[in-house]
């Protein structure tokens, strides 16, 4: 079994910020790319940033400059840093991360259940 487990969403005033970690667990091998997604109200998911096991990053133009991904592959975990956060920033929040399992040679993809970002104006 593996588990993401996110965590560090909630409720900020526009142009405040967030941090968000999602943390990997179980019967881990290796864990390629990890990533950050979101999903605004009648709205598709789209990849707000993603970090590849070496710490090559990539975001949407949407977030670029404001948010920060990073990763911690000691502790199987991936942070999001959301600065400066706009009203559209608001969504659920996903974290996805390209796992093999231990003793398999199969990677599969792996989703967390998802944290709820919420920005006022």
């Amino acid at each position: 079994q593996v588990q993401l487990v996110e965590s560090g969403g909630g409720l900020v005033q526009a142009g405040g910020s967030l941090r968000l970690s999602c943390a990997a667990s179980g019967s881990i091998g290796s864990i390629n790319a990890m990533g950050w997604y979101r999903q605004a109200p009648g709205k598709q998911r789209e990849l707000a940033a993603v970090i590849t096991s070496d710490g090559n990053t990539n975001y949407a133009d949407s977030v670029r400059g404001r948010f920060t991904i990073s990763r911690d592959n000691a502790r199987n975990t991936v942070y999001l840093q959301m600065n400066s956060l706009k009203p559209e920033d608001t969504a659920v929040y996903y974290c996805n991360a390209e796992i093999r399992r231990r003793g398999s040679a199969m990677t599969y993809n792996y989703w967390g259940q998802g944290t709820q970002v919420t920005v006022s104006s």
